[in-house]
């Protein structure tokens, strides 16, 4: 089992990262300006994000890694674990296409985006962040390691950052009609 469990991290990341590489690239040559934000949050973030997926990925691959637990068995963590990973490359694609021009990573100052309320964005006003959360916790119960679990937590500190980070950025830049949205739509999914 834990041969297929490195092999379905793999490939998740192959998918997952691949949108996002692939919507960064097409996105910057179209409208030839940077979609990356050059704020702390957002640099902290990608580090502290790779950091966890390149643990995920050492600890998928050998047995017995630190840290491990096991609370279930391991085809009940495969099942739960892998519904939650899918559950994040069809949320990430909603969003990455969803956002269409207005797609950045992190705050460009200076940009002024749309603002996009439709889709996904029905649903949640921050689907691509949603997705790396069930991405985190997917992994955390797919090898059921309590390591995992505590970088999880972290993770939701720096998205939620990055979030507010962005909730102000879009309140200057959309006034009312952000906040009227804020008020109508979950940052999350529930709350």
């Amino acid at each position: 089992m834990r041969g297929l469990t490195f092999w379905l991290v793999i490939f998740h990341q192959l998918l997952f990262q691949g949108m996002f590489g692939i919507r960064n690239v097409t996105l910057r040559r179209k409208i030839g300006q940077p979609i990356r934000g050059k704020n702390i949050e957002a640099r902290l973030s990608i580090i502290f994000f790779a950091l966890f997926i390149a643990m995920a990925i050492g600890i998928s691959a050998y047995p017995g890694a630190p840290g491990t637990f096991r609370v279930m068995s391991p085809s009940l963590s495969m099942g739960l674990g892998g519904f939650l990973l899918l559950i994040s490359l069809f949320l990430s694609l909603a969003a990455l296409i969803g956002l269409r021009d207005s797609w950045r990573v992190g705050v460009v100052d200076g940009q002024r985006t749309e603002l996009i309320t439709d889709g996904i964005y029905r649903l949640t006003r921050n689907p691509y962040f949603v997705s790396y959360l069930l991405m985190f916790f997917g992994y955390t119960l797919l090898l059921q390691n309590v390591i995992l679990l505590v970088l999880s937590c972290i993770a939701f500190g720096f998205i939620h950052w990055m979030i507010r980070r962005e909730e102000s950025y879009l309140t200057e830049v959309h006034g009312e009609r952000y906040l009227e949205y804020k008020r109508r739509v979950p940052r999350y999914l529930f709350f």
